[in-house]
């Protein structure tokens, strides 16, 4: 009778670069969230879209990463300066148009066109709509909501779901995620949510900061899971190794992107009388 497998032990290492990592970018983003200079966070975004392109070339189109990057990133960096500049209707309409001439780019430099310009669309709306919060009164706030809605959810998912186990979310596309961070995630992106609100000039009710944290906590953990069903369909583990321990700037932002879209939502909706 052969004994059966010793548990697998707990990454504590792995966990402290990890923790180590997330310090490192949190105080960062923090820093530049809360800069005097509006530019010095349109230039984030606009560092993030060249890593986010140069990973997104390495998974979509292997066989060309650089020629994919310098595309999508192109094509994405054009709209989200028009958003800063406060031209939305040409933003979107921008957008759209250069999604296309990617794809036709793509087809000349042979490679595959609807992954180049699923790049750009999947890439370009959630960086053009943390531009746009930044253009819109009472921006901080905003962004501040955004972000700590997306890394409590994040964080609480990981706690809650290390601490408590229990049945698998969707096995075949994440094997480590429970339906207990799940809950765990939404519970941590509302009081995320509650505590900005009550502590910052967004002018939110809790009520409506409730709801706001737990569609942008779903929001944040159906990009993830998207993510990797994204990666999956492309055979790799990680998006890439530019962050230690946690693999590549779209592992560690994939959440964000979905969250971002559902609050610069919210915020349209507060801007209609909603919410206050």
């Amino acid at each position: 009778m052969t004994s059966s497998r010793p548990p697998k032990r707990f990454d504590w290492t792995n966990l402290r670069i990890r923790a180590l990592s997330a310090t490192v970018l949190i105080c960062a983003v923090v820093g530049v969230i809360f800069s005097p200079w509006s530019w010095l966070f349109l230039t984030m975004i606009a560092v993030g879209v060249a890593f986010l392109a140069i990973e997104w070339g390495a998974m979509a189109a292997p066989e060309a990463p650089a020629r994919a990057a310098v595309v999508v990133a192109v094509a994405i960096l054009a709209p989200v300066f028009l958003t800063y500049m406060q031209r939305f209707a040409l933003a979107w309409i921008t957008i759209v148009v250069l999604a296309l001439g990617a794809g036709v780019v793509a087809k000349t430099l042979r490679l595959k066109a609807g992954d180049i310009a699923y790049g750009v669309i999947y890439l370009g709306p959630p960086c053009m709509a943390l531009s746009w919060l930044r253009t819109m009164p009472n921006p901080i706030s905003w962004t501040i909501l955004t972000f700590s809605v997306t890394w409590c959810a994040d964080i609480s998912a990981f706690a809650v779901g290390s601490a408590l186990k229990g049945p698998k979310l969707w096995p075949r596309l994440s094997p480590n995620k429970t339906w207990s961070g799940f809950f765990g995630g939404l519970i941590g992106a509302m009081i995320a949510a509650v505590a900005t609100a009550a502590f910052s000039t967004a002018k939110l009710s809790l009520p409506a900061a409730a709801v706001i944290g737990l569609v942008g906590g779903f929001a944040t953990m159906a990009g993830d899971l998207w993510e990797s069903m994204l990666k999956r369909n492309y055979g790799v583990k990680d998006s890439g190794d530019l962050i230690p321990g946690h693999g590549g700037l779209l592992d560690r932002v994939d959440g964000l992107m979905f969250a971002v879209m559902s609050i610069a939502g919210a915020r349209l909706i507060y801007q209609a009388g909603w919410a206050h």
